[in-house]
């Protein structure tokens, strides 16, 4: 057992920190439990954000991890609203930015997460110019769609990733326009590719989105503060009351990099480095949730991943292994989504060029399917769209490596759990 004496800090208040903390607690650990986020809400889950409390079907109390009174109850030193702005590795310290004082950790577990990329171009300063990733953001966010569906205003929308496509469904949801402005040729073009990212433009456009594909936002246009339309670098103006940011996120690496922690490349991604059991370059120090770069040799790759299962799953993992127990952190890569009334489960990673095909199982014409990224008569990745209790067998088959037979995994009316070793 933990020496009782011993402090372990956990620098971040999203949901990876907030399951650290219980977790530590559920393994019998009596030290102090000191967790530090930079924001005054308490730790909450993100999905909600873009999905259920967003569209303002779920409550703003179902969105926390935790009920406020439990971390006192468990003994955890919550302190909302601070940052920490320096760590200091030779004295194993952390220093709070707003006073400077110092607090001595024996383990820390970084879990910063990541921040949304801003646009670059002339009209970002305008207050009709959004960004979602905190419960802040979603509050306004959804007043905006809630005034645009009652006004037929028009929501313009950078990036048809999964912040860009769900906002789209929920602002046409509340009535409002939507345009959406994509650089690549479909939406979610670098995670699923161009077969599947068609079935999801062919969705939004039935639901009456409309995209521009290839090109770039490169001015929004405003007067007196408000925004008037957003141009693109092929020369056509599009009408837009607000415009949403959605190019994604990048990691919040910068106390690291300062301490001298390994910082992995931006072309793999960014984040801080770490081995299997989620351990730094610093035996004392650990990184997980979106902010965390881990190998997973079940793809021979380092990754990255920004999704809910693994701010999860991740966190406990960190935390069971401050503990010194025997960790080693290699889940299937996992999300959801909810677009009007679709839903669907991703399990693997088959970014474009890794994989020889797409196996369709059922009507992807119905919007219920299962996908299959295939290399080599081996399935990467599989995702299933308004099909459910199907994703242990896709994991499964993602895990075992097996060659299956493609117009087996194709068929229906095989089995899936058949398929697998």
């Amino acid at each position: 057992m933990v020496d009782a004496d011993q402090t372990f800090v956990i620098v971040g208040g999203g949901l990876a920190g907030a399951k650290a903390a219980e977790t530590l607690r559920a393994e019998g650990f009596t030290g102090r439990v000191i967790l530090i986020c930079d924001e005054r809400d308490h730790p909450y889950e993100r999905p909600p954000l873009s999905k259920g409390y967003l569209l303002g079907k779920e409550e703003r109390d179902s969105v926390f991890v935790h009920e406020p009174a439990w971390y006192a109850q468990n003994d955890v030193e919550l302190h909302l609203g601070q940052t920490v702005d320096l760590i200091d590795r030779a004295a194993k310290t952390v220093r709070f930015g707003d006073d400077g004082t110092l607090v001595r950790y024996d383990k820390l577990l970084l879990v910063t997460g990541a921040e949304p990329r801003r646009l670059d171009v002339p009209g970002t300063g305008l207050a009709g110019v959004h960004h979602l990733r905190r419960l802040a953001h979603a509050e306004r966010l959804k007043g905006v769609l809630h005034h645009l569906g009652r006004d037929n205003g028009h929501l313009v929308i950078a990036g048809a990733g999964w912040i860009g496509l769900e906002v789209a469904a929920a602002a046409r949801e509340y009535g409002a326009e939507v345009t959406v402005i994509e650089p690549a040729p479909t939406p979610l073009h670098g995670v699923l590719g161009p077969e599947l990212g068609t079935v999801f433009a062919e969705l939004h456009r039935e639901h009456g989105v409309r995209f521009h594909f290839g090109v770039r936002l490169t001015e929004i246009v405003g007067q007196d503060g408000v925004v008037l339309a957003a141009r693109t670098d092929d020369g056509e103006e599009h009408p837009a009351h607000d415009v949403l940011a959605a190019i994604g996120a990048a990691p919040r690496t910068g106390l690291a990099e300062a301490a001298g922690l390994e910082i992995a490349d931006r072309a793999h991604g960014g984040g801080i480095v770490v081995d299997e059991r989620l351990r730094t370059s610093d035996p004392d120090i650990y990184a997980a949730g979106d902010v965390a770069s881990f190998p997973l040799g079940l793809f021979d790759a380092r990754l990255r991943v920004e999704h809910w299962a693994n701010a999860l799953n991740g966190g406990p993992a960190a935390a069971r292994a401050m503990l010194g127990q025997d960790v080693r952190y290699d889940r299937v890569p996992y999300f959801f989504s909810d677009q009007y009334d679709l839903g669907m489960e991703y399990s693997g990673w088959a970014p474009p060029g890794t994989y020889d095909e797409v196996v369709i199982r059922g009507d992807a014409g119905k919007w219920e399917f299962i996908a299959f990224w295939v290399k080599e008569g081996r399935v990467l990745a599989g995702m299933n769209v308004n099909v459910w209790d199907v994703t242990e067998h896709i994991q499964n088959l993602v895990r075992s490596r097996a060659r299956v037979n493609v117009e087996a995994l194709s068929d229906p009316h095989v089995p899936l759990d058949s398929l697998a070793p």
